[in-house]
């Protein structure tokens, strides 16, 4: 498994969004190697964003070099977007999930 951490702030009220959000969800269930994303949001502090789960580096790899993710990245209404990637450490995690 690998996660990917993505966060950014918006420049839309966190209604317009969502509804924006909920157009592009299905490109990301039908994304290879996606076994699923967590959105995220913080409206006090204008902070959004989504914690991918992936199921190995490879995919998340592939996702960063396609054209879905250099959109997210490049979006005119997301403010400062950042990404991070994390390898699981599957040992430990296997202790508590």
């Amino acid at each position: 498994m690998h996660i990917q951490v993505i966060n950014f702030g918006i420049s839309v009220s966190q209604e317009d969004f969502i509804a924006e959000a909920e157009g592009v969800a299905p490109v990301f269930a039908s994304m290879p190697g996606l076994v699923g994303k967590y959105w995220l949001g913080d409206e006090e502090n204008g902070v959004y964003g989504g914690v991918y789960l992936w199921e190995d580096q490879a995919a998340c790899d592939a996702y960063k070099s396609g054209e879905v993710f250099a959109a997210v990245m490049n979006s005119m209404g997301f403010i400062e977007p950042t990404s991070r990637d994390f390898g699981v450490l599957e040992e430990l995690t296997a202790m508590t999930t």
